[in-house]
């Protein structure tokens, strides 16, 4: 008796524990993904839309730099994509074959940066929830930031993570709301007429100091955002455009 006693007992520990477990890990998945759906949500009237800003396809929209003291950067298209990708609703016979591919050969170790920028900023329409791109990080420990313009033309980093990983990661952020529509990143103003938006300037990669040697590869794909074009859908077809 006292044996099945303490097998009930232990087993009734064991499914606690495992159902912790398993909290704990939707936990961790929630807070690495962030949900556009509150992000800045203090309206009940969204009209939230995942829309592509870049699938790395031209050559020539994208270019790379590092200082000439740290070392030398290349970057060219290649054929490829994750494939756990999946394409957007209705684009789906949109072509979306190959990936940016970036090559930094460095002079030493060290503390040092380089960057992958759009040749010209790329705007988004609406008002940005959350932006993602595929990343290949090589599972070296190098931080990578996306870099914003907003409404007034202000420039933001956003902390995306760490690029120690293998293979193909979605690396995804939060755009945060302006607190007061004063501060911040501003998308929207009522005393400016044209349309609200962002606007994506590139990456920034801050390379650890230790791991900056040799030569190292990154790639990208799939630039997207998570945006609420409510305001924009909604507009009256007979109003007129404050842009003159």
């Amino acid at each position: 008796m006292k044996k099945l006693l303490t097998f009930a007992i232990a087993l009734t520990l064991s499914a606690a524990v495992f159902a912790q477990d398993n909290n704990r890990q939707n936990d961790n998945e929630s807070l690495a993904t962030p949900d556009p759906t509150v992000i800045g949500n203090d309206s009940a009237k969204q009209a939230l839309r995942e829309i592509s800003v870049d699938r790395y396809e031209l050559e020539g929209s994208w270019n790379a730099h590092i200082s000439p003291d740290d070392g030398v950067i290349n970057l060219r298209l290649f054929e490829g994509s994750p494939l756990a990708k999946e394409p957007l609703k209705g684009e789906e016979d949109v072509e979306d074959a190959r990936v940016l591919g970036v090559k930094v050969e460095f002079f030493h170790r060290g503390v040092n940066s380089f960057f992958v920028k759009a040749a010209r900023p790329i705007p988004i329409e609406g008002v940005t929830k959350t932006i993602s791109v595929w990343a290949a990080g090589r599972n070296m420990d190098h931080q990578m930031y996306v870099l914003v313009q907003d409404y007034n033309g202000n420039n933001f980093e956003l902390f995306l993570g760490s690029l120690g990983f293998s293979g193909w990661k979605k690396m995804s952020v939060a755009v945060p709301p302006t607190p007061d529509g004063e501060h911040g990143i501003i998308q929207s103003s009522a005393y400016n007429g044209i349309k609200p938006g962002l606007r994506i300037v590139g990456f920034r990669i801050d390379c650890n100091p230790m791991l900056a040697r040799g030569t190292y590869y990154l790639y990208l794909d799939d630039l997207r955002a998570v945006t609420d074009l409510y305001d924009i859908e909604n507009r009256d077809e007979d109003d007129m455009n404050d842009d003159w």
